[in-house]
């Protein structure tokens, strides 16, 4: 096992009826401004009990976050929040407005309103954040893991650029999880929720060997999970909590830094599935289901031990050569998406070898030119890599 340094400040309050809460883990002086994306959280109520919890501390809601948040957008947010005297931010939504919330609680302390100088915070994926907002979650949809983390993504629109950033500094103070807000979601959310939490916990776990067996069982039991669940999660009717609380839970856990701790991380996948979603604005799950499979095919020599350790413990492939083994895994995989609704091709969205090109090409535009656990990934590779998942 690799040496680590794992800290997580951020509390979980979880269950049906949580946001009721909320009152007790905001300062009385609070003022707050509440950030969700699309008329979702309006019309099934969940803003009404934000506001009816929030009691009488002062408040406004920023509505219109995208579901790949913008510099545009969230500089908006940035401009009411300094302008209306707001000291606390509240996201309300899933991974989207979360990572909008972290970057808006940054570039509030910049001086003035200057999304240049904001954006040049993302660029240097968040290094240069000297001091933040304070900021909370109130998630309605599982999938990234946001609300327990420090990190998240942007799109500058302009620039055809989307980008990750982390700081110490915005990890949410608190996130508030009811499995029961997901009872209203889509099933392309869901499906897109079960897929972003089950490549997560890929991205951490599918390296190479360090014997870091904790680390390993815990992505196991993950996998397990979400294999488990997932299916009954996208085609039910009727929403099980069981279910829902487990996925909910799950998603968390992919991203909170427990899993990822003294073990090597490879997130290829996810810096390859962010330009197709920059370029064809494709749900950013569904470009993680589309490349991951690609991946494991084109990295099997370096993610040989790690490949046949899937397959048997979390597949229960354990006959055949090991090329056979690790082929069967790869299918199996594919076919897990596929039967969630989320094609694993380029083709199923009309794109071809010209979507190649284009992803390469900005791929080397923004210098993710040495990517995975061994940074042996270059635009050759990635090409390669791309060229599988036609």
């Amino acid at each position: 096992m690799q040496n680590f340094d794992f800290s997580n400040p951020t509390r979980i309050v979880f269950g049906e009826g949580v946001i009721a809460k909320l009152g007790k883990l905001l300062p009385e002086t609070a003022q707050v401004l509440i950030v969700v994306g699309g008329s979702s959280a309006e019309k099934n109520g969940t803003l009404a009990e934000v506001r009816a919890a929030l009691g009488a501390r002062r408040h406004a809601t920023f509505a219109g976050i995208e579901p790949n948040p913008t510099l545009e957008t969230s500089m908006r947010a940035v401009a009411q929040f300094q302008q209306g005297g707001f000291d606390f931010l509240l996201a309300v939504g899933g991974g989207s407005v979360i990572d909008a919330v972290k970057f808006i609680a940054a570039a509030v302390r910049l001086p003035g309103a200057d999304a240049a100088a904001a954006w040049e915070l993302v660029r240097k994926g968040g290094r240069g954040v000297a001091q933040a907002a304070p900021l909370g979650v109130v998630l309605t949809l599982p999938a990234t893991g946001s609300e327990m983390n420090n990190g998240g993504v942007l799109t500058n629109a302009a620039e055809g650029a989307k980008l990750p950033f982390s700081s110490r500094l915005l990890f949410p103070q608190f996130a508030l999880l009811d499995p029961t807000k997901t009872y209203t979601l889509p099933t392309r959310q869901l499906a897109n929720g079960v897929v972003d939490a089950f490549v997560h916990t890929m991205e951490q776990y599918l390296t190479y060997p360090v014997d870091a067996r904790v680390q390993d069982r815990f992505a196991e039991g993950l996998l397990q999970t979400l294999i488990e669940i997932g299916p009954r999660v996208v085609a039910s009717g009727t929403p099980d909590y069981a279910d829902r609380a487990n996925l909910v839970w799950s998603a968390t856990l992919a991203l909170n830094g427990l899993i990822g701790a003294g073990v090597p991380q490879d997130w290829a996948t996810h810096m390859i599935g962010h330009e197709l979603t920059a370029l064809y604005g494709i749900d950013h799950a569904r470009t993680l289901a589309v490349v991951l499979p690609a991946m494991m095919d084109a990295r099997r020599e370096q993610k040989h031990a790690k490949l046949l350790q899937y397959a048997e413990r979390v597949w229960g492939i354990t006959e055949g050569s090991e090329e056979g083994r690790i082929n069967a895994a790869i299918t199996q995989t594919r076919n897990f998406f596929e039967g969630l609704g989320v094609p694993t091709r380029l083709s199923a969205y009309d794109l071809g070898a010209e979507a190649v090109d284009a992803a390469v090409a900005q791929l080397e535009k923004h210098g993710m030119v040495a990517l995975s656990e061994h940074r042996d990934i270059d635009a050759a590779k990635a090409r390669e890599i791309l060229g599988l998942a036609i």
